[in-house]
């Protein structure tokens, strides 16, 4: 009789110290005075929803959160970022309710998810174009996918090489757990190859955020980066881009990712369990309203509806 109820007592976080002998001791009144407590944290834990992972969407989703709260009180949802892999080993492990990805699941993540008995349902919420930023003051605007591919691989080191100044390219990438890392490997490194071996070059310099990104390049005339347009101001240069030599040089736009035209763009994506909460199936709906998508457009990217 102890045991079940010691089991109760750590399952709900209570700590164990003196009231715990306590507790053994008055097993019953004990109970009848924390019952009312459990049932009431039940209710708050099922009306807090968790949703983590891409740093890139970390401001759409807030604003999504933000509205739907509004519209929906009692329902309180927690925002937090880290990269779309942060996310998905969070949704893995049981952590968290909906996953914020700017890339997909991959076929072991999907394995893995399954083996905790959960099943990813995959959601196309908006749209995404990457743009490569240098400072304003840096003379060079245009660049191919080729010299994309070679000044990230470090094959290109000086601003020289591309109509620049005389000064050697500072790398700036995102962290490998990111899903804007691993969509700009695949898609320009590697030229859409996913199994492809071309790596970021040794020298890049590995940054915690796209917004760590636009920063360093905001104080330094030798950096590149790259970040979702959501991210462009004044303060930056998007550099436009080419498929190739003759080929025109297209500038990252919602106008230009809507049209398919852009280069670098991919669609931005949330999973749930197939088998979630009322709570989350209301999210998603609310994502997919007008409202929802309107919130997309202000955010400064490409709405799916």
């Amino acid at each position: 009789m102890v045991t079940d109820y010691k089991q109760i007592y750590v399952k709900h976080n209570f700590s164990i110290g003196s009231t715990y002998k306590n507790f053994i001791l008055y097993p019953i009144s004990f109970f009848v005075l924390i019952f009312p407590f459990l049932i009431i944290g039940c209710g708050r834990r099922m009306n807090c929803i968790q949703i983590k992972g891409s740093d890139t969407m970390v401001n759409l989703v807030q604003a999504w959160a933000e509205k739907f709260s509004e519209l929906n009180p009692g329902v309180n949802i927690a925002v937090t970022g880290g990269g779309s892999g942060t996310g998905i080993a969070a949704f893995i492990s049981g952590t968290c309710d909906i996953v914020a990805s700017s890339r997909k699941m991959k076929e072991i993540e999907i394995n893995l998810s399954r083996e905790h008995n959960l099943n990813p349902q995959e959601y196309i919420v908006a749209l995404d174009g990457i743009a490569v930023v240098v400072h304003p003051e840096n003379p060079v605007s245009r660049l191919t996918m080729e010299q994309l591919r070679d000044i990230f691989m470090g094959k290109i080191k000086n601003w020289k090489e591309v109509g620049g100044t005389d000064s050697n390219i500072v790398i700036l990438s995102r962290e490998i757990n990111s899903g804007t890392h691993i969509f700009f490997k695949e898609h320009v490194l590697r030229r859409g190859k996913s199994k492809g071996t071309e790596e970021f070059a040794p020298e890049a310099l590995l940054m915690p955020s796209s917004q760590a990104i636009v920063d360093e390049v905001i104080q330094n005339r030798s950096a590149i980066g790259y970040v979702g347009i959501g991210y462009l101001s004044d303060k930056l240069k998007a550099i436009e881009v080419s498929i190739g030599e003759g080929k025109p040089y297209i500038k990252p736009t919602i106008e230009t990712v809507k049209k398919n035209i852009y280069p670098i763009s991919r669609p931005l994506f949330l999973y749930t369990d197939c088998n979630c909460s009322p709570v989350v199936k209301k999210i998603i709906e609310f994502v997919f309203s007008d409202t929802g998508q309107k919130i997309v457009k202000d955010i400064d990217f490409i709405p799916v509806k």
